[in-house]
């Protein structure tokens, strides 16, 4: 009997290798997955986002599509998945941010001390400030978060994404989430 996913990992290989039809044996097989990942990611936003689970799907959908990635396995691809999905959602609320400003004005980077405020996505956009700013310095912990609570992994899952125990991915979300609580506590003051 394959092993759970081993469907995935196959038609990704075959993907990956040029055949035009695993993408279309393959969405089926990820497709609940996705919006299981999405709606752990729009649970956070505000009543009324724009952006509506299944379209989250669809965007970070057809971002995986243009990859040109070659997946390791099903629990790669779907941590994949998380991190574009976060980035569909952090490129919607600084738009969104940027029209409130003048519309035209010049979006700054993250890294250049984009401020979190109390305007319709500033939340997304200050959790994704504090993870760019934890990742500065333990890159791993940063993933953890990622991968657990945004992408909804589990923590063997994660492990296995990040070659890492399982007790190591406990301890890191631990430590993560306490600095993440304080980093967006300090912003918010």
């Amino acid at each position: 009997m394959p092993e759970p996913g081993s469907d995935v990992t196959r038609l990704l290989h075959a993907w990956r290798e040029g055949d035009p039809d695993a993408l279309e044996r393959l969405t089926p097989l990820v497709y609940q997955e996705l919006r299981r990942l999405a709606h752990n990611y729009m649970r956070g936003e505000r009543e009324g986002h724009m952006l509506q689970t299944t379209a989250l799907v669809h965007e970070a959908y057809l971002r995986l599509v243009d990859l040109e990635l070659g997946f390791q396995d099903r629990v790669h691809f779907f941590a994949v998945s998380a991190r574009l999905m976060r980035r569909v959602l952090v490129d919607l609320a600084r738009e969104r941010k940027a029209a409130k400003r003048g519309g035209e004005a010049v979006v700054l980077p993250l890294e250049e001390g984009l401020v979190a405020t109390k305007m319709p996505g500033s939340d997304v956009l200050a959790l994704d400030l504090a993870l760019e700013q934890l990742a500065s310095f333990d890159a791993r912990k940063a993933r953890v978060v990622e991968l657990r609570v945004f992408g909804g992994l589990t923590i063997d899952e994660t492990a296995e994404v990040l070659e890492v125990s399982h007790a190591t991915v406990e301890r890191d979300l631990k430590l993560a989430k306490a600095w993440l609580a304080r980093s967006l506590s300090e912003a918010a003051d």
